[in-house]
Order: C-alpha cells, then sequence, then structure tokens
C-alpha cells in the first residue's frame, strides 16, 4: 500500500522548468532547451546579428558617436577574439568530455545526464561560441568594406561589451573546473534532482489525479490501454488526459506511473467509457489517444520519477563501495544525503519549513496510484547494505538512517524501514569477519530500538 496523502505539502518550488503536470509539450520543450546545442546555437546567432547589426544601423542612428576606429584597429581586435575564442571552446570542450567520462566511472552513467545539462557549463561554452562566430562575422563583413566610420564606432562598442562578457565567463569558468565532474559536485546534482523530484510528487501525490491506493478498486468492466513500445514512462501529460475523459465522459486508472519500464501489452492504464457495453467503439477509439499522452523514452527521467534520483544516490554509495573503488566515505555520505531526502518525504515537506494546505484533486477523472514509500526505502538503502555488509561503518550509518525513517511519517514507513534495517542486520551478520563487529552492531541496533543510540560512537 502506498503512502497516504499528508496533511501538509511542499510549496511549489520549481527547477530549470520542471514540474508534475507540465502538458507534453511544455516538457518536450523543456528537455530540448536543456540541450547544449540549443543554447549555444541561439548565443551563437545573437553575436552574428550583432556584427551584421552594426553595419546596417550606420546610416540610421540619430546622434554620432565621438571618436573614430581606424578598420586596422578593430580587424586586429577581432582576429585576437577569434583565434583566442576557437582555442578555448576546443580546450573547455575537452575538459567537459573528461569531466563527463569520470562521472561515469566514478560515479554512476546515471548522473552525466545531469552534468550534461549542467546550466552554467551550457552558458559559459555557448559565450565562446558565440564571441567567436560574432568576430569572424565581423571580420568578414569589416573586409567587405560595409562599415563605415559610425558602424566601426558601433562595432567596437559592441566588441568591449563582448570582451567583458568572456571576462566574466572566464571567470566563473575558471571556478567551475575545480568542482566539475568530482564526486561530491555530482552527488549533490543527484541530490537536488531527487529533491525537486520529491517535492514535486509531495505536491501533488497523485499528479494532480485522484487517489488509486486499491488497484482491486479498478471496475472490472474497464478496458486496458498498452503500447508496442519498449522502453520506461518518462512523463504523463495528465492535463491532456484530463481533457480527454472530459471530453469523452470517461475515466483512466493508470497503471504504469513514471519510471514504469513497459513493453508491448504492458498495461498503461484501463480505461472506462460511462455507458458499459454499448459504447465499446467509442472506447475503443479513445484508447489509441489515452496510449498517446503517456511519453515512453530508453532511459528514466528525474522530473516525475523521485525512485529514479533516490536510486542514482543509491548507485553512487554502491559504486564507491566496490572493491576497486574501496571509498567507505563517500558510501556514508551517500547514506545521509539519502536519509535527509527521505525526511522530506516523511515529513511531507515540511522539513524545511514548507509547505500548503492540500486542496481537492484538480483532475478527479483521472486516477492514479501513489508513489510506495517500501520501494522508496528499498531504493534507497538496499544496495548499500549489500555491498558494505561486511563494512562496520558502513553498517552503522545504515542502521542510523533507517532508525531516523522508523521514527517519523507514517506507518507505512516505519514498518518499511523496519523491515531493511533487519535484511541489512542479517547480511552484517552473514559477512562481518569478526564477532566484536557483530557484537557492536547489535549493540547499536538494541539502542536505537530503545530510543539511544549513545552505546556506538557516530564512526
Amino acid at each position: 500500500m502506498g503512502r497516504p496523502l499528508p496533511g501538509r505539502i511542499g510549496a511549489a518550488v520549481a527547477v530549470e522548468g520542471r514540474g508534475p503536470n507540465m502538458p507534453r509539450w511544455r516538457w518536450l520543450m523543456a528537455q530540448l532547451t536543456r540541450r547544449l546545442w540549443v543554447r549555444a546555437t541561439l548565443i551563437g546567432l545573437l553575436g552574428i546579428l550583432a556584427a551584421i547589426l552594426a553595419a546596417v544601423v550606420d546610416t540610421h542612428l540619430p546622434w554620432t558617436i565621438p571618436g573614430t576606429i581606424s578598420a586596422d584597429a578593430l580587424d586586429s581586435i577581432l582576429t585576437v577574439i577569434a583565434s583566442s575564442m576557437l582555442t578555448v571552446t576546443t580546450f573547455s570542450l575537452n575538459v567537459m568530455v573528461s569531466a563527463y567520462g569520470s562521472a561515469t566511472s566514478n560515479v554512476t552513467p546515471r548522473a552525466t545526464k545531469l552534468l550534461i545539462e549542467d546550466r552554467l557549463t551550457q552558458t559559459v561554452l555557448s559565450t565562446f561560441l558565440g564571441s567567436f562566430l560574432f568576430s569572424i562575422v565581423g571580420l568578414v563583413v569589416s573586409k567587405t568594406g560595409a562599415y563605415g566610420e559610425q558602424g566601426r564606432s558601433i562595432l567596437f562598442v559592441v566588441t568591449i561589451a563582448v570582451i567583458g562578457l568572456i571576462v566574466i565567463a572566464l571567470l566563473r569558468w575558471i571556478d567551475h573546473l575545480t568542482r566539475l565532474g568530482r564526486v561530491g559536485q555530482t552527488t549533490d546534482r543527484v541530490e537536488a534532482a531527487a529533491r525537486e523530484a520529491i517535492r514535486a510528487r509531495l505536491r501533488e501525490p497523485y499528479l494532480g489525479g485522484t487517489a488509486l491506493r486499491d488497484r482491486q478498486a479498478i471496475p472490472p468492466d474497464a478496458l486496458f490501454v498498452t503500447t508496442d513500445r519498449i522502453g520506461y514512462v518518462q512523463h504523463i501529460d495528465v492535463p491532456a488526459l484530463s481533457a480527454l475523459c472530459e471530453k469523452r465522459d470517461a475515466e483512466v486508472f493508470v497503471t504504469a506511473v513514471p519510471g514504469t519500464f513497459v513493453y508491448p501489452h504492458t498495461p498503461l492504464a484501463r480505461l472506462r467509457v460511462r455507458g458499459g457495453a454499448a459504447d465499446r467503439e467509442r472506447a475503443d477509439a479513445l484508447r489509441g489517444a489515452v496510449e498517446a499522452v503517456f511519453l515512453i523514452g530508453e532511459e528514466r527521467s528525474f522530473d516525475q520519477d523521485p525512485r529514479f534520483g533516490v536510486a542514482v544516490m543509491s548507485e553512487i554509495g554502491s559504486r564507491a563501495l566496490s572493491p576497486a573503488t574501496n571509498d567507505s566515505g563517500t558510501a556514508i555520505d551517500v547514506i545521509g544525503r539519502a536519509t535527509r531526502l527521505l525526511c522530506l518525504w516523511a515529513r511531507g515537506g515540511d522539513a524545511e519549513g514548507e509547505g500548503a494546505e492540500s486542496e481537492g484533486p484538480k483532475y478527479p477523472r483521472v486516477h492514479v496510484p501513489p508513489l510506495d514509500t517500501a520501494d522508496l526505502i528499498e531504493d534507497a538503502f538496499m544496495l548499500m547494505a549489500r555491498d558494505g555488509a561486511g563494512l562496520i561503518e558502513v553498517q552503522l550509518h545504515i542502521q542510523k538512517g533507517l532508525s531516523a525513517l522508523g521514527r517519523m511519517g507514517d506507518e507505512a514507513l516505519a514498518s518499511a524501514a523496519r523491515y531493511q534495517s533487519r535484511l541489512a542486520l542479517e547480511r552484517a551478520e552473514a559477512a562481518l569477519p569478526l564477532d566484536a563487529d557483530r557484537r557492536r552492531l547489535h549493540a547499536l541496533v538494541r539502542a536505537l530500538e530503545a530510543g539511544d543510540a549513545s552505546p556506538a560512537p557516530a564512526g
């Protein structure tokens, strides 16, 4: 059974256009704007436009700019910018690719997507590319003699502004390079993405629809809506789904929430058109429209899938515990981060002073199952409990984190935390080489159950 609707939910905080009930076109547009080439193209076109407009507006300015700029001086400045920006852009791309490779090897490949979508990296590289294109186009237009005295003066002013932007971008890039691709910085990004997905789900635990807590409550005459594709459900356009139901006087019971792996004949939803069997033809025509509302891709997405962010966090901790890495400190850090994220879920957003009174469903004809708390707890701790079974320092922190979660939230969360605690303890008993470590772990578990963790140090 999933987590019930909390009494108070997180405030509406959006990050980079992410949202639980974003229409399909806005979601696709948000995905597009996170691509590097989109931002680079826009800033590059802006640089080209600035160089061309300097020649066009020459005869339309109502005032005269004092001073004169020789063509040779302007060409020299533009040549320096063009050559240096080409070098800097090439170097930055090499550094960026190396950082992505490092994150893939040392963190997890699933986190690389967040690094690729890094807005600062995209802005800096786009600035370098835009400056290069501006200077190249400026040189070409200047050699044709299209710039008069006024045009050269305007281009000189714009060039000074471009140099200022380059300096700011370089300073920001130098500071950013010290952290790009590092384990800590990448983990920060994964935690931020998971936190935003959890907040979005807390704001609308059923994606704005009606709660579907028991799938046995689905009417038996509801038709199955299946798919022929193989992949993960990335996004559900709940507003469009509700509009379809309103138009056709129907109800939809979602069975494949974002993050679900689907394959041919997997039920995405159940569809019930009011009127029963007499409206079967109308229902068959509606099934194709309902299927189109589910966006299925090759990879999971962080946006509507809180479990994915938590699972990626767990992957980072699990990889740190591999014999090749042997970094229990990173695993302990991830345990703390996972506990912090799930505490936010357990408190319904109130852990950070947020919250708003829950309201009725926006889309009452769309029935959505809740996120299963037990799945969240398992995603967060199972891998690290398994891979760190023979490390006493990791086991101590896992038990402390699960104990903290067991003391907050509803009974479903407490039960799931206790279950994972027992599993971790059994794995540790089988893997810990020393009796002293096993006794220490058992002492900590007993103390935590009694509400006192003093017998075991922090570790």
